[in-house]
């Protein structure tokens, strides 16, 4: 008997967007950061060269920004989402799935704190999003690296350090980015 572990990739498997991007479309616009003259052309010559380092700056642009206001931020954006992406029938199988003892994770390549406000309303805990991140210190978010970059080989390293190893029972993806998750 448990503890089951459950994994959902984020965007696509779960809803409708790609909340990390839909976050930084709306940091762009209202937030005020320090970003290049083309921030979403950056991005993408970014993602040319490396994914991974794309995914990192994308948490790294907050540095020296309180978590709570960072939070409060993707809070903003995705109730500006109208209307909210979130697929019904993976709301309905995480509930079922929360109800049966399962550990449920979000995993994705999206910066952690931009999923987080749609987990809330499936149910699931900070803790229970497992996404790209820098280390916070004094609540303030620094450019450093904390944890793996949740891509690709990273979602399933990520997911197992999480469960301190165990394996998960059911794992839902939605492009081969997420094979290393679902093998897990």
């Amino acid at each position: 008997k448990g503890p089951w572990v459950a994994a959902f990739d984020a965007d696509g498997t779960l809803w409708d967007t790609d909340m990390g991007e839909l976050f930084f479309d709306y940091q762009i616009k209202n937030c005020g950061l320090n970003l290049p003259a083309d921030p979403w052309s950056h991005y993408h010559e970014l993602k040319k060269v490396d994914h991974r380092k794309a995914y990192l700056w994308l948490a790294q642009i907050n540095k020296d920004r309180s978590l709570q206001q960072v939070r409060a931020w993707a809070e903003e954006a995705y109730l500006a989402e109208d209307p909210q992406p979130i697929f019904e029938f993976q709301k309905n199988l995480i509930s079922f799935l929360l109800e049966n003892g399962f550990l449920v994770y979000i995993v994705t390549a999206s910066v952690k704190w931009a999923v987080e406000p749609a987990a809330r309303r499936l149910g699931l805990a900070e803790e229970q999003v497992l996404g790209v991140k820098t280390a916070v210190k004094d609540d303030l978010i620094s450019l450093e690296q904390d944890g793996p970059i949740t891509w690709r080989e990273g979602k399933a390293e990520a997911l197992l350090a999480a469960t301190k190893g165990v394996r998960p029972l059911f794992c839902a993806g939605n492009t081969t980015g997420d094979t290393a998750l679902l093998e897990s």
